[in-house]
């Protein structure tokens, strides 16, 4: 057995071990190099990773002494692969950003539980990913829902604690009616390995058609309350609008889509595309991201509160990449993994934009950011360029993703949904643009104000230009990354 198959829970293991030793480390420098330094080591390793499934393709990482179904799996190809190296690549950056803005949003004695909480949920998050038992899979939910709920109320405040409960307790809903799913299969199958049970359902087919139904129908809700799908987002905006700035770049750009994941896997590898094809599930998961994808942008439009507005744009983003998935095709899937890429980019930027304009400003109402251009001229060319991808002008990745959507659309000969595509858009720029055009242009927008009186140093902005640099430089050049995907869903 290569060495390279033993990376993944060696990635879980560094994660959880640095962790752990963050609370009894004093020193709140020593606890921030510690965090990134592993989470770039576990970079390192998905990359060596990746290289793994390239040469020798999919492999099981038995864990434990016994083998499937008895035992657990680790189930490793090129999706998780891919995941993994965006999972780690991106909370790096956001990591490295919080250096910079975690000492004035956080007590300094509850930073090391904040980093602790960190590790933790990309653990949790990326055993999600790597796992090939759902029981084990629900575990990491578990364990993911508690930290997400940490690292929003760590801020110790009235609003957060809010959030926080409120965040936890339809998480555990969703949690709750993933379990059920489980307990179904668990009755029909006898298993809890995905590849045992799409075995044993396959056997079945045709037997248990209302069961699945129920079953599949427990797994699109629980993990569409978990990932913030349309309409069950009630908890993302409070979420997301309170948290420290980082936390909320690390909600919307990971722990939503780590769920989004197992989903796929669910319907492709447990359940299986033939099977589900049968069913309505899919055909309600596309109406449903269709609807997000106009509902979000317009609860967007009407927010005042920045953190708030961006928070809205998720509910559409995940809209999209549900829309895809619910289209049933291969376009569709590989425009919606290829969108998780491209969301997480994008918006972790400007959860962290959005972060440092508020601290400078000591403002969050959007009405008060008029020439904010002129004074953070670097900040605000990373907010513009996220915008612009968002809205889906060319150059930028978030163009690449819609032209995807658009042509899975075409295959699917559903024409009629680009009139949606092209409307959400419309919808984007509608609350993006305004604060460009407010922020650089008005002689009455820019008048009195300095150039760069409240810039933060390039060195703090770093982590923001690199995620910046990354959205142009995939939206330019996108090939290799849609011809890992597509090996990665020829591989579902």
């Amino acid at each position: 057995m290569a060495v390279a198959t033993n990376f993944p829970l060696l990635i879980l293991l560094i994660l959880l071990v640095s962790s752990f030793m963050m609370p009894i480390i004093k020193r709140v420098w020593a606890v921030k190099w510690l965090s990134l330094f592993s989470i770039l080591l576990c970079l390192v390793l998905s990359v060596l990773t990746l290289e793994q499934v390239a040469q020798a393709g999919t492999f099981v990482y038995k864990v434990g002494h016994f083998e499937a179904p008895w035992g657990n799996e680790i189930k490793i190809g090129y999706l998780e692969s891919i995941m993994s190296i965006m999972f780690t690549s991106i909370a790096a950056l956001i990591i490295w950003a919080s250096f910079y803005s975690v000492d004035h949003e956080i007590k300094e004695k509850n930073i090391g539980l904040y980093y602790t909480l960190c590790g933790v949920l990309l653990a949790s998050l990326l055993g999600i990913v790597y796992s090939n038992d759902i029981f084990n899979c629900y575990v990491f939910i578990e364990i993911s829902s508690i930290a997400a709920s940490g690292i929003v109320v760590v801020k110790d405040k009235k609003e957060n604690i809010k959030a926080a409960l409120k965040y936890l307790i339809l998480s555990c809903l969703g949690s709750g009616l993933v379990l059920m799913g489980i307990a179904f299969l668990y009755s029909i199958t006898g298993n809890l390995n995905i590849d045992y049970i799409h075995q044993e359902l396959v056997k079945v087919n045709g037997l248990y058609h209302n069961t699945f139904i129920i079953t599949l129908g427990l797994f699109t809700v629980g993990l569409g309350v978990k990932s913030a799908m349309f309409p069950l987002h009630i908890w993302l905006p409070d979420a997301h609008t309170y948290a420290p700035s980082s936390s909320s770049a690390m909600l919307s750009a990971l722990v939503l889509k780590a769920y989004i994941i197992l989903y796929i896997k669910i319907i492709y590898r447990l359940f299986g595309i033939g099977l589900v094809s049968s069913l309505p599930v899919l055909n309600v998961v596309m109406v449903l991201g269709a609807v997000g994808m106009l509902a979000g942008s317009i609860m967007a439009i009407l927010q005042k509160d920045l953190k708030r507005m961006i928070a809205y744009s998720s509910v559409a983003q995940i809209g999209y990449i549900f829309f895809g998935i619910g289209l049933g095709n291969v376009l569709g899937l590989i425009a919606a993994i290829f969108h998780i890429i491209s969301h997480a980019l994008t918006k972790s930027a400007l959860f962290l934009v959005a972060g440092n304009i508020i601290h400078e400003t000591h403002s969050r109402e959007i009405s008060s950011f008029k020439g904010i251009g002129i004074e953070m001229p670097i900040t605000m060319g990373i907010y513009t360029a996220c915008s612009l991808s968002m809205v889906g002008i060319p150059l930028f990745i978030g163009f690449n993703s819609k032209w995807n959507f658009a042509l899975a659309i075409i295959d699917s000969n559903k024409i009629l949904f680009i009139a949606v595509l092209v409307a959400s858009s419309v919808l984007n720029a509608v609350y993006y643009l305004p604060i460009i055009v407010n922020g650089f242009f008005g002689e009455e927008n820019v008048k009195d104000k300095v150039f760069s009186s409240k810039e933060k140093p390039v060195s703090v902005l770093l982590p923001e230009l690199i995620l910046a640099f990354s959205i142009l430089y995939f939206g330019i050049s996108s090939k290799g990354i849609i011809a890992l995907i597509t090996k990665s869903v020829s591989g579902l």
